[in-house]
Parts: C-alpha cells; sequence; structure tokens
C-alpha cells in the first residue's frame, strides 16, 4: 500500500481552510488541519462542523451528481438520464447557436453562487458570446460596499483589524460569529477577552452581538438615520480629526448640512436606539484610534437606504481619521496577479451587448456606462474595477424578459453553483420565468430545485477535486487558495473545463481559453508575481502586505501627494458624480411606506428580515446532508417574547409567515423565542427539503419554508437608483399560528 500526504484545501465556506489530505494507493482516507497554512490554527477546524464533508461527499454515490444528465419529459417533471460529455455539450452547444441567431447574444442569461464556483470562467464565457446579461447576488452582497467606497475613496478598502494595536472595532450588520467561524471570528473573541472595545449594530442580538461592548438593535431599514446621527454626534462634539478633514476632505459643508437635519432625539425615535446610546457609540468610535468599521451583507439589503448607508459609513471613517491608517480602514492595492477583468476576458463584451444589459437604465451605477465612468477614474492610479460582478443584471430584468419577452426574449439561463428558486428573490417569478425559458444548463453538486428546472444538469467538481484560488473580486493584493488533493471523480469535471469546452464547441479561438485546466490557469494567474503554482500552493497566501497613508505618496509626475482616485482628489463626502448618475449630492433617507412609519401601528403586522446566516448551512446547501440536518432540523423565525405573546405564539410552535400585502402566499417555519426587537421578525432564508425530492411536485418542498416565497426583487418603487438594491430586511408581514 503506497500512502501520500497532499496539500489542498476546504471549500465548503469561503475562507477556504488548509488541510492535508492522506491518501492509500490514491483515494483519499483521511484530512486533518494543516497548522502551517491559514488559519493557522487547528482550533478553527475543531469548532467547524462542515469540513469532515470533504470526504464524506468525495466518494459519495448517493446525493451527488456524478454523470451529465438530460431531462426527458415536461421541464420540472423530473425524468432525468445519464448521458455522455460529448453528448450533453454539443447539444447544449447547438441550441446556444440557434437561440443567439435568433434573439441576440443577450437572450442567454447566467447565474453565479459560491462558495464553490469559481466566478470568471462563466463570465468569460459570457464575455465570448457577448451577452451582458450575467446574474449573481452582486446588488445585496459586497457590490453596495465596493462601489460606495469606490466613489468615497477612489478605491475600496478593507478593515486592517489588528487585536495589539485598533482601539476600537465596530462591526455593523454582519455576524463572524457564525457567517464564518474563521481565525476573523477568533481575534475577535480574544480581543474582546483582552477588553477590547467592540460595538455591533445589528437587530439581532446575535452571537458576535453577545460579545459586544455596546450592542445598538436599529429598527431595520434605518441604518442610514443612525449612522447620520453618529456623524452629527461627532461634529457636534468637536471629535472629529480636523486636519484630515481639512486637508483630504471634499464636501464636508454638504455632509454636515444633512446630518445635522435630525436632532439626536429623532433619529432616537426612527431608529428605536436611545440617544443615550447613539452618543456613547458614536463617542467610543471617535475619541478610540485607531478604529474600524466593517459592514456586512445585513446592510447590503435595505433596499433604496442600501448605497446611502454605505456614503455614510465611509464618511464616518474619513471624519474620524481612519482611513488608510494601521488598525483602522486601509485603502486596497490593485492586484499583483492577473485581476478578475482580465480573466474575465471583459473588453471582448461589445458596445451593442453592454447596452443591451438588463441593468439599463435602471442603475446609474451598476451598469456598463456607469462601470466605465468609474474606471476612467480608478485606472488614474492603475486600478481596475471587477466588470462582470460589478454590472450584474438585475433578477427581476431578467425574469420579466424571459416572461414578457421585453426589452427582447431571454430564452436561455447557465447555473453554476447557484440556486436562484430558493435564492433569489419572489420564488414563484423565477419559476415562471424557468418555464418559459427554452434552455437551462446547470452545474452542481446535487439534485437542487433549480437542477430539477435544468434540461442538462452538469456534474460540477467539489472541494478536493479541484485547485481553489480565492482573489476577493480582484480589488486588492491579496489572493490565497491551494492545489486539488485529487482528479475529479467519477465523471465530473471543473467548471472551468466545462466552460472552455463548451466554448470551443461553440467556435471560440482556444486563445482566448490557453489553459488546458483551471491548474494551468491558476499557474497563469499567480505568474505576475514572480510565483509559481508550486510555489504558492506552499503557502497558499499571495500578496504585497499592507502599506498606509498612500494618499501622501509624492507623484513623480507632479511632484506633488498623489491623493486619491476622486474627481476632487480627495475623500468625497459629497459626489457630484453620483449625483450626475441619478442620486443626491449626499446621501438621504428614503422612508419605505408600511415600514419606517406605520408598521408599529398595525396590532396584527410585525417587520421581517431575513438571510441571517445559521450553521451549519451556507445559503441553501448541506441540507442534504443528515449531520447536517440533524445539527438544525427545521427553519425557525426568531420573535422577541413580547410579540410572540402578542401574536399568542410560543417557543416551537409551528406558524405561517405571509406578506401584509399578499396574505394568501404563507411561509411555514417554527418559532423561536430570542432577545430581538418587539415587532420585528428574523426568518431563515435557504430553506428546502431535498429527501422531498423523489415525490415532491413542489421541488423539495421549496414552496414550504423558503422565505423568498415573500420578497421582491421589485425595480420600481422601493429600489436604489446606482445599484438596484431591492428589500430582503423590511419586509411589512403577518405571522399566525398554523392550526
Amino acid at each position: 500500500m503506497t500512502t501520500e500526504i497532499r496539500k489542498t484545501n476546504c471549500h465548503y465556506c469561503g475562507y477556504l481552510c488548509a488541510f492535508d489530505a492522506t491518501l492509500e494507493d490514491g483515494r483519499v482516507v483521511d484530512f486533518t488541519p494543516d497548522p502551517t497554512r491559514y488559519p493557522y490554527d487547528t482550533s478553527v477546524a475543531a469548532r467547524c462542523c462542515r469540513w469532515p464533508l470533504n470526504l464524506e461527499k468525495l466518494y459519495d454515490e448517493s446525493t451527488r451528481v456524478n454523470y451529465p444528465l438530460k431531462r426527458i419529459g415536461p421541464r420540472g417533471g423530473g425524468g432525468f438520464i445519464r448521458v455522455s460529455w460529448d453528448e450533453a455539450l454539443d447539444d447544449i452547444a447547438t441550441r446556444l447557436r440557434l437561440l443567439i441567431d435568433a434573439h441576440g447574444p443577450w437572450t442567454v442569461a447566467s447565474a453565479i453562487g459560491g462558495p464553490h464556483a469559481v466566478y470568471w470562467p462563466l463570465h468569460r464565457f459570457m464575455s465570448f458570446i457577448d451577452s451582458p446579461n450575467n446574474m449573481g447576488i452582486g446588488p445585496i452582497c459586497w457590490n453596495p460596499r465596493i462601489w460606495m467606497d469606490t466613489m468615497t475613496y477612489g478605491w475600496s478598502v478593507e478593515c486592517d483589524f489588528r487585536p495589539d494595536l485598533t482601539e476600537c472595532l465596530m462591526l455593523w450588520g454582519t455576524n463572524p460569529a457564525e457567517s464564518d467561524n474563521s481565525l476573523f471570528w477568533r481575534n475577535i473573541a480574544d480581543y474582546v477577552r483582552n477588553d477590547g472595545k467592540l460595538i455591533i449594530i445589528d437587530t439581532r442580538l446575535s452571537m458576535t452581538a453577545a460579545k459586544a461592548t455596546l450592542w445598538l438593535a436599529p429598527f431595520p431599514g434605518t441604518d442610514l438615520v443612525l449612522a447620520y446621527a453618529f456623524a452629527r454626534v461627532i461634529i457636534e462634539e468637536d471629535l472629529y480629526d480636523h486636519e484630515f478633514v481639512e486637508q483630504w476632505c471634499s464636501g464636508f459643508d454638504e455632509f454636515k448640512t444633512a446630518a445635522f437635519e435630525r436632532t439626536i432625539d429623532e433619529a432616537a425615535a426612527i431608529t428605536q436606539v436611545s440617544a443615550e446610546d447613539i452618543r456613547a457609540a458614536a463617542r467610543m468610535y471617535a475619541t478610540s484610534k485607531p478604529a474600524g468599521l466593517l459592514s456586512g451583507r445585513g446592510v447590503d439589503q435595505i433596499g433604496p437606504n442600501t448605497a446611502p448607508l454605505h456614503r455614510v459609513i465611509a464618511a464616518l471613517r474619513a471624519i474620524t481619521g481612519n482611513v488608510d491608517v494601521p488598525g483602522g480602514n486601509v485603502l486596497n492595492e490593485a492586484p499583483s496577479f492577473m485581476s478578475e477583468l482580465e480573466l474575465e476576458d471583459s473588453a471582448l463584451l461589445s458596445a451593442e451587448a453592454r447596452a443591451h444589459g438588463l441593468n439599463e437604465p435602471d442603475c446609474g451605477i451598476q451598469s456598463y456606462a456607469g462601470w466605465e465612468l468609474a474606471d476612467a477614474r480608478t485606472g488614474k492610479l492603475g486600478r481596475h474595477l471587477p466588470m462582470r460582478y460589478l454590472t450584474s443584471a438585475l433578477p427581476q430584468r431578467v425574469w420579466e424578459a424571459a416572461i414578457t419577452d421585453k426589452p427582447y426574449r431571454v430564452s436561455a439561463l447557465i447555473v453554476d453553483g447557484a440556486n436562484p428558486l430558493v435564492t433569489y428573490a419572489d420564488t414563484r417569478l423565477v419559476m415562471e420565468a424557468f418555464e418559459a425559458m427554452d434552455l437551462i444548463v446547470v452545474l452542481e453538486f446535487v439534485m437542487t430545485p433549480t437542477a430539477l428546472m435544468a434540461d442538462y444538469v452538469l456534474p460540477a467538481a467539489a472541494a478536493v477535486e479541484h485547485p481553489c484560488f480565492q482573489a476577493m473580486g480582484g480589488v486588492s493584493d491579496f489572493c490565497y487558495g491551494g492545489p486539488a488533493a485529487v482528479e475529479p471523480q467519477f465523471e465530473r469535471r471543473e467548471d472551468y473545463a466545462i466552460l472552455r469546452d463548451l466554448a470551443l464547441r461553440m467556435g471560440c479561438d482556444e486563445a482566448l481559453w490557453p489553459a488546458r485546466d483551471l491548474t494551468e490557469e491558476l499557474a497563469r494567474t499567480i505568474a505576475p508575481t514572480g510565483m509559481s503554482w508550486e510555489d504558492f500552493t506552499i503557502t497558499g497566501l499571495c500578496g504585497g502586505g499592507a502599506h498606509y497613508f498612500k494618499h501622501l505618496e509624492i507623484d513623480e509626475t507632479t511632484g506633488e501627494p498623489r491623493g486619491f482616485a476622486t474627481e476632487s482628489g480627495k475623500v468625497e463626502l459629497a459626489i457630484p458624480f453620483l449625483q450626475r448618475r441619478g442620486a443626491d449630492v449626499v446621501a438621504r433617507f428614503t422612508p419605505v411606506p408600511g415600514v419606517h412609519a406605520d408598521v408599529c401601528h398595525d396590532p396584527d403586522c410585525v417587520t421581517l428580515i431575513t438571510g441571517a446566516r445559521k450553521q451549519p448551512y451556507w445559503a441553501s446547501s448541506y441540507f442534504e446532508i443528515p449531520s447536517m440536518r440533524a445539527r438544525h432540523p427545521k427553519p425557525t423565525v426568531e420573535l422577541s417574547q413580547a410579540t410572540a405573546e402578542r401574536l399568542g405564539l410560543a417557543e416551537g410552535d409551528a406558524c405561517l409567515i405571509s406578506r401584509q400585502d399578499t396574505p394568501d402566499v404563507e411561509v411555514l417555519q417554527y418559532v423561536h423565542i430570542t432577545n430581538i426587537l418587539d415587532d420585528v421578525a428574523s426568518a431563515e432564508y435557504g430553506w428546502w427539503y431535498p429527501e422531498a425530492v423523489e415525490d415532491d411536485p413542489d421541488f423539495g418542498k421549496c414552496f414550504e419554508s423558503n422565505i423568498n416565497l415573500l420578497t421582491r426583487g421589485t425595480v420600481e418603487g422601493a429600489r436604489e437608483p446606482l445599484i438596484g438594491t431591492w428589500i430582503y430586511n423590511g419586509i411589512p408581514c403577518r405571522i399566525r399560528k398554523k392550526e
């Protein structure tokens, strides 16, 4: 028997923790955490229930998709037969060419997800066929922060949390204790144990909030009012950094005027955070230097107030002098490896295709026109944002085009590592769009509800079957990852290899896909750093390291400090560029009817938030695994004791949740009493029941407990005009006991 140890990485969340795989005669028999690579601490894996899945699912013949499958019978009827790769890809290529000839390349849409999918191969494929309509969850995850940081500073920033240096850490709408359980969370926990100051802003008393020095729980969707209240306290009490503001900020007077539009007491009434707590948090953050401020997905999902909130969060960092300072927030460097923009071959996308993007004219920034204007600014400092993810098509527009043929027909969809029928807003609309399409191709691990609606389900390699490489979208000079432990099992294939093969069958020049497999392509990606792929895999990390105060560096061409990549060369607290793109010059709060003013006056109504991360799941993933379901078998909706009593509910009760405006659509979840704001409900998302796939006409019961039955990807009305963010957090609803 031959025994071998190989380095590899877990793919069951986005942190890609390093492991050593033990192989006996070429077969993996064990995984052990590797203390020489990230996260450098075996206790992180010991606390994680997901990493054993790497072995459990590698040779799985019962739940994994192991061979190409072709639909037989009606769409959604559950009939599939096994076919060869050649048969599947030849037919898909032929059908795509026919649809493109009939309707134009924009008739093809795509949807991408994670953590296992590699985004840019699908985006490169879309660039090759000249379609602008790639979807992702960007408008409600990551994009608002990246876009507004770039508009404010000229590029994105990261929280430079350093427990030995950071004096205060503010986390806004993020819950790392449950969302990643990583080295970052361990460092936060150690920081708090050593009397570090931690401010948590979260409607829920999350596991992270339970550790806070100060926990503020704003009413859903009112975070912008709270942020401006912080700014008012900081300015009113003269706690801001005069030197940085005077030398390196523009628009301070306009920003101050906006911050002073409400008194602290008025802000307290709107947010339901006491004036005392508002002042305490603002003072703690402003008087602790350096201080880090990190926002998360929770505030990427509040509709028209999302982008404005991120503008004010960016401004708070600036007026307190915490931009590009050690221990505060650091302005990212451009990647020294191939950028996401290069990898996705965005330059191939024609001007005609860009004009057909299903985000025009709805999005002032998250559109190809918006990206081109922004790129002209960031390019002055040699930095280029990724195009594809930051110009994601609005799903609502894609679904409407599939159903109505307006503004043109969307007839085909390629899905890689995503499950739109469960995780996208408005499940019934998604289903209607699926039923109207001519071709759906899904690259997947298991038969998800989305896969059940496909014409072809292609078996994607997972976890240790392919190398991994996370480059943060190409907005920083940092990447991490590692090699595969074994070749893909059964007939699974890397998504890169699948999409490359499909592109070549459609006539693509092989020069656009020079690497034969993902390992070879990643070697090409890392080459500009001077490292080989083999060198990279020793540590699994590459990056130039942070350096600070870059705005003070002298530009050799002018002899002046280089400043920031904005129109003014300064941090812009008021942004004329955004005013020209359809927003206000300073951020404005938009009250949402039925939520911010009158919801609490309806005795039968509560305000619903969705999407809180819950271990052991990741979005709609891992529900098919018995060990995961045993840990958390039922979907729960969190209520305060007072709210539960008002509604006649008790712990563990089965309840039905409906929107205030569509009471006939109800979602089944189970009551869990927690310390959450009164009159607010937090429902879990991502729920389906894989055990019901075989005999359930509702596709794994994704029409039973899936909270996205109650969400809307609305473009008109409650929509933010720059990015198109819709509302997941702040939905008027009713909850009743299931009889």
